[in-house]
């Protein structure tokens, strides 16, 4: 019997960034878990990962947290780090079989031996207006990329093995 079916769309903006089909992996009325393969032509090259056709995304979104944390793998199966996207908490519609997550522009990088945690894009979010719009969400959006950030630093996100990525100083 195969696992259930989704589709995972990210907003921005109020308009459809990307959507594509995911396998939902884990449940629990929380937190929703999904594999996906790279979802967008192409390679892009950010400079600190190249995410490609063959790489496999396990995606953890929660229905009370205002991130969503993607654990990045090459086609081979060999880790590449972790991509963190700052989101308001994600609505699953059980009806429609859709993960609906709204980017807030603010991410994080954690590379997968954790040497490296670097804070993406907060020129996007200044840029945004939230602050302005939403003041509480803004607030919520940059308290979301400092627990991100700690919990990468203490090797905690999932699927971190223990005592793994993010347990050195740096």
């Amino acid at each position: 019997m195969s696992a259930p079916s989704v589709e995972v769309r990210l907003v921005k903006a109020g308009r459809t960034k990307i959507r594509y089909p995911a396998q939902v992996l884990a449940d629990d009325g929380t937190r929703i878990t999904v594999r996906a393969p790279w979802a967008a032509d192409g390679v892009r090259d950010f400079g600190f990962v190249r995410f490609e056709p063959g790489d496999v995304f396990t995606e953890h979104y929660w229905r009370d947290r205002w991130y969503a944390v993607k654990e990045v793998r090459s086609g081979d199966g060999a880790l590449k780090g972790w991509y963190c996207d700052v989101t308001r908490p994600a609505r699953v519609d059980g009806v429609l079989g859709e993960v609906l997550v709204e980017d807030l522009d603010l991410d994080l990088w954690v590379s997968a031996d954790g040497a490296e945690v670097l804070r993406l894009d907060e020129d996007e979010f200044a840029a945004s207006g939230l602050a302005e719009r939403d003041p509480a969400a803004a607030v919520a959006a940059r308290e979301a990329l400092d627990a991100l950030e700690a919990l990468a630093r203490a090797g905690a996100l999932p699927g971190a093995p223990a005592g793994g990525p993010g347990t050195g100083s740096r």
